[in-house]
């Protein structure tokens, strides 16, 4: 290969998807991965320290993207892991059949790699509706997290 076929399909900071933190330092409304999902943390109950030595933090979470509720048990000095949760405003340019999104920011940056939102089941023919083929101005916000992203909110310009 050439030097002047070197192409470069896309680029990354190298920056993780997810950071380690203390499950102690962990608060409710925060953020903690629970098997491998992405969660918003609803309760922490922390139990005593018992004959073992270690305080153990029970979490209820709820995943950022299905509305499933998980539960974890972590002791409170050991690490687990937080997703790096990412929001943005995005308005709909168009709404292809299968519910493929085109999307644009403020900067006239396109997007067109999210799909209508499976969760709630209602928030997908809502947003069509609102959208109504084009004639209003539809504005969404998309979540990103661990390298998926869904459309969480809507808003209809008048």
């Amino acid at each position: 290969m050439s030097d002047n076929e070197f192409a470069i399909e896309s680029t990354d900071a190298g920056a993780s998807d997810t950071i380690p933190m203390e499950a102690g330092q962990i608060k409710k409304g925060g953020y903690i991965m629970i098997k491998g999902k992405p969660c918003k943390v609803l309760s922490i109950s922390v139990s005593k320290t018992g004959k073992h030595g270690h305080a153990k933090c029970n979490f209820t979470a709820v995943d950022i993207f299905t509305g499933k509720k998980l539960e974890d048990m972590v002791p409170s000095t050991h690490g687990t892991t937080v997703p790096v949760v990412g929001r943005s405003d995005w308005e709909i340019i168009d709404i292809e059949e299968d519910g493929q999104l085109t999307l644009m920011d403020e900067a006239g940056e396109q997007k067109v790699d999210v799909k209508l939102p499976t969760f709630p089941e209602e928030m997908a023919d809502e947003i069509r509706e609102a959208w109504n083929e084009g004639e209003n101005t539809v504005t969404v916000t998309v979540q990103k997290a661990v390298g998926q992203e869904e459309v969480i909110a809507y808003k209809k310009e008048t």
